[in-house]
């Protein structure tokens, strides 16, 4: 049985790194951590021998429950990978990931459960951060893409009024256009400068330019987020929604998110706030997610 002082084994696979950590859910705090670099467009051996080694590394005890934070698609039940046509982690397709993590991870685990990163993540500012204390919230993270979670009590839903297919607002589209094609990192960058954007240029770098003044900069950001309120707004009206909370890279540029999201929503009665947790959030909900299991 996992005791309060050794926390949770969990990992979280995100578009550029890997991470395990020894996670308490009970105290929301991350109590030690490994995080390696990953491509996401790496070979299935690149991709899994990240995800094993720095497993291996965190030397958790034998016969933990882990918690995995993995993005979709992933079939989160059998531990499943099905990313196909999203530009990361294709070569996974198939494979069942939860047999190499039980299989490859030494000390060897005693189960391995998975959850949406996006559901992770709201699932631990839920607990203990921006959303703490709120019934029907929702999360989006801001990076290579668009996560997001529609959560009632601290439970991830999947349908209903609000809830768009799959609870995925990426597949909402906007000017007959998928949802991404106007919000995520490629589609900043590509806005702002261009198919053949520079390869060290990012996001964090046309946030600065637009605080010092420069109008485009400006301009594509307004545009970028004004039309994620404006997605999300019958989303988060339906669904009757408290609480908005916001995490991912693009957060850390609230001064410039916020203003223009909230134009986008409109008069959308919905309060907004960043990430409280920051890129503990996952870990934490992951924690929580494994602590769940008998």
């Amino acid at each position: 049985m996992t005791t309060p002082d050794r926390g949770r084994p969990v990992l979280e696979l995100g578009g550029t790194h890997v991470t395990a950590a020894l996670a308490d859910p009970g105290t929301a705090t991350v109590l030690r951590r490994v995080r390696q670099p990953v491509r996401a467009r790496g070979t299935a051996e690149h991709v899994l021998g990240a995800l094993v080694r720095c497993a291996g590394a965190l030397d958790a005890p034998a016969g933990q429950v882990w918690g995995v934070a993995v993005p979709g698609p992933f079939d989160h039940e059998k531990g499943i990978a099905r990313f196909a046509g999203v530009g990361k982690f294709d070569d996974l397709y198939g494979i069942d990931v939860r047999a190499v993590l039980l299989d490859a991870v030494w000390p060897r685990p005693g189960e391995a459960v998975f959850l949406n990163d996006a559901h992770a993540f709201l699932l631990g500012e839920w607990r203990a951060g921006a959303a703490r204390g709120q019934h029907r919230c929702v999360g989006i993270t801001l990076g290579t893409g668009v996560g997001s979670a529609f959560m009632v009590a601290g439970r991830a839903q999947h349908e209903g009024p609000g809830v768009p297919p799959q609870g995925r607002i990426d597949l909402v589209g906007t000017g007959g256009r998928p949802l991404e094609d106007a919000v995520s990192r490629r589609a900043i960058l590509t806005h702002y400068a261009g198919a053949d954007a520079p390869a060290d240029l990012d996001v964090s770098e046309v946030a600065d330019r637009a605080r010092a003044g420069e109008r485009r900069a400006r301009r594509v950001l307004d545009e970028a987020f004004t039309t994620l309120g404006a997605v999300l707004a019958p989303h988060l009206r339906d669904f009757e929604a408290t609480v908005l909370v916001v995490g991912g890279a693009m957060a850390d540029s609230w001064d410039l998110l916020r203003p223009a999201l909230r134009a986008g929503l409109r008069d959308t009665p919905v309060t907004l706030r960043p990430a409280g947790l920051g890129e503990d959030a996952a870990l934490v909900g992951a924690a929580v997610h494994a602590a769940a299991v008998p």
